[in-house]
């Protein structure tokens, strides 16, 4: 699900950078934001890399994207999966933001 919203992070926090390869092999970077349970399985609350576009201000609105994360097997990585249900993405980012009211200035739809 991709929900818009404006971040504002302190200079002092760090960011921790994600990277997931997608079914062509390509590695793309993500800065996780926070990992949400609900009805017994887990989510990646993620933020996509913004292009560093000349002229652009830094805390554009931005949309994050939300991934279960499934477990490995034995000695496999975790893996993140896309989400197709609309009615779990709203109920994951409706906890997300309560989480983050006072860290984001999340957009209204």
């Amino acid at each position: 699900m991709a929900d818009e919203m404006n971040k504002s992070t302190p200079v002092e926090e760090e960011i921790e950078i994600i990277t997931l390869t997608d079914e062509n092999g390509e590695d793309m970077d993500f800065e996780f934001l926070d990992q949400i349970d609900y009805e017994g399985k887990r989510y990646a609350v993620l933020l996509p890399p913004i292009e560093d576009v000349e002229g652009e201000e830094e805390n554009e609105d931005e949309e994050v994207l939300i991934l279960q994360v499934e477990e490995g097997r034995n000695d496999e990585a975790e893996s993140y999966v896309f989400v197709d249900d609309d009615d779990i993405l709203s109920a994951v980012f409706d906890i997300f933001k309560e989480k983050f009211k006072d860290e984001f200035d999340f957009a209204e739809e």
